[in-house]
């Protein structure tokens, strides 16, 4: 109860000061279809979150790391970046969004945005990954969104999690195209950054259907579809464990090493792929910041405490 309380104040704390307050918001990605609400789902086995949740994830900020990054494409290793921005805000049920203003119909999310970026010869990519999962209950995330930019061209997915998985999927390739289509629900592997700072207990183990990282699928140009995937998690020393997913038919592994006590943060990840190139990411900085208030040509200067040009 005393939880429940801290989390309450602290959400109203959030709706003056969360990510992009004070900004004109009417440009919101709407969702695909408007008319579906997320209804609340009462068979919903509720999170069980350590007491001091409330502490960390409602202080006001969000969590930033930045991590040196090595990724493979076109069969040769990249040199980039990649940060993670983990944050809690208030998710409006009816559109999917970010809500402008806190309502007590918004479902309180942890959300994830993961970008990259890397030069492949003469010119860049930049990819950007958006989910959002329910701080209070153990459904799988209501939303996903992903971005490709590259001078070739881009490509964007976006995944809503109504009575199906609800995608559009958008691509410069005529091969690919403009889509729209249902799935059934399954696991989501872009899911799994949140369920490890959630609870890692959630994690799923053994063998089971997974929808491959959206990112993934786009660069590979694979299907768009759920495919065989063994998931372990592994004691790597007395502070940290790893989570390893991989896939037999992709022939592609990826392994994120966290934190074994909350708030389980992330300190590497590596990927292979089916040729056996390895992308690693490793930590370079951490911190705590209210990001969305500097924008001040004044805050540049913050960037070289992340590492980041």
């Amino acid at each position: 109860m005393q939880l429940l309380r801290i989390i309450g104040i602290s959400c109203a704390t959030l709706g003056i000061f969360g990510c992009n307050s004070g900004e004109d918001t009417s440009t919101n990605q709407v969702a695909l279809n408007t008319k579906n609400e997320i209804t609340i789902d009462t068979k919903a086995e509720k999170r069980a979150l350590p007491v001091t949740f409330g502490d960390y994830w409602y202080a006001g900020t969000a969590e930033i790391t930045s991590y040196k990054l090595k990724q493979s494409r076109y069969g040769e290793l990249r040199d980039g970046t990649a940060v993670t921005i983990f944050v809690t805000e208030d998710f409006n049920r009816t559109q999917q969004v970010k809500s402008d203003r806190r309502t007590v119909n918004d479902i309180p999310m942890l959300k994830l945005n993961l970008t990259k970026k890397f030069n492949t010869g003469i010119y860049p990519y930049s990819i950007m990954t958006s989910v959002f999962n329910p701080v209070n209950d153990a459904r799988h995330a209501l939303k996903v969104v992903n971005s490709v930019q590259e001078w070739c061209g881009q490509t964007y997915m976006q995944l809503n999690n109504l009575d199906q998985f609800e995608l559009q999927a958008n691509s410069y390739f005529q091969s690919e195209g403009d889509q729209q289509f249902s799935l059934n629900k399954t696991w989501l592997e872009d899911e799994i950054w949140n369920l490890i700072r959630l609870n890692p207990k959630e994690l799923p183990t053994g063998t089971f259907k997974m929808i491959p990282a959206f990112e993934q699928l786009r660069l590979s140009h694979k299907e768009i579809k759920d495919y065989t995937a063994k998931g372990e998690l592994n004691n790597v020393d007395n502070n940290n464990n790893t989570y390893t997913l991989s896939y037999p038919k992709l022939q592609r592994k990826i392994a994120i090493t966290f934190t074994k006590t909350f708030p389980y943060t992330i300190s590497e990840w590596e990927e292979t792929n089916a040729n056996g190139q390895v992308t690693t990411a490793t930590k370079i900085k951490r911190v705590q910041s209210a990001y969305w208030s500097q924008n001040s040509n004044k805050y540049v200067a913050l960037r070289d405490s992340l590492g980041l040009k």
